[in-house]
């Protein structure tokens, strides 16, 4: 975490302005939930300003800074957000294919050279299963005699 975060931070009053003798700030454990809370909430898309109430609600003795109904409100709304920005994107996408599709009758949507590789699968350790799936052939609980 840099200093001038920390200050920013603190002179946006989601950090408080606590100061050694030496004139240096001190920050305790609280404090480092407040910036995780804050750094995880930027992360997702949220403004500082967004952020404020979660900050609050953490102050207020809550385990978690969405426990609060004005931190929960914000979630709701962030929500919204994206849903509408999913909508604008799907229309988009939409009208990009369609236009493709008239324009190009010949044209494939996704050329088999351009799909992304699917990811491999994911095993369970020491078990040689995918995780999820079906027991494998040579599991020993489905095995018959």
């Amino acid at each position: 975490m840099s200093t001038r975060a920390l200050r920013y931070y603190e002179k946006q009053g989601l950090l408080p302005a606590r100061r050694a003798a030496n004139g240096y700030r001190e920050y305790d454990e609280s404090d480092l939930r407040l910036v995780a809370e804050i750094r995880t909430l930027l992360a997702a898309g949220f403004t500082l300003e967004d952020a404020r109430p979660f900050v609050d609600c953490l102050r207020a003795g809550n385990d978690v800074g969405s426990a609060c109904a004005e931190s929960a409100a914000v979630s709701r709304r962030k929500l919204a957000e994206i849903d509408a920005e999913i909508r604008t994107l799907l229309r988009r996408r939409a009208e990009i294919a369609g236009q493709l599709t008239r324009d190009c009758p010949g044209c494939e949507l996704f050329p088999a050279a351009e799909l992304p590789r699917p990811l491999p699968p994911r095993r369970q350790p020491g078990t040689g299963r995918l995780r999820g799936g079906p027991p494998s052939r040579t599991d020993s609980r489905t095995r018959t005699q």
